[in-house]
């Protein structure tokens, strides 16, 4: 995570975007006057709110805990895909 000032996102606005999107990181800019803002790449954005999603059903949250938990027991089976 990288934080920077409202002056240093304005004059480096290139990099700044460059920055998100290379190194999958987020970047914060802080105003004097106002909130702060954070940006980030539109792939990292859609990642987090796909995973949002998918908690925000308590089955599902449920259903994704349990099969992480049998995966890290050293329960996972690995298979091979079936040809179409």
């Amino acid at each position: 995570m990288r934080i920077i000032s409202y002056s240093e996102a304005r004059n480096g606005l290139k990099s700044v975007l460059d920055g998100v999107e290379d190194d999958a990181d987020i970047t914060i800019i802080t105003r004097r006057d106002g909130g702060d803002a954070v940006v980030m790449s539109m792939a990292h954005y859609q990642s987090m709110a796909e995973t949002l999603h998918l908690l925000s059903s308590p089955a599902n949250a449920a259903h994704l805990a349990a099969s992480i938990a049998e995966h890290k027991a050293g329960k996972a089976k690995r298979r091979e895909l079936l040809a179409s």
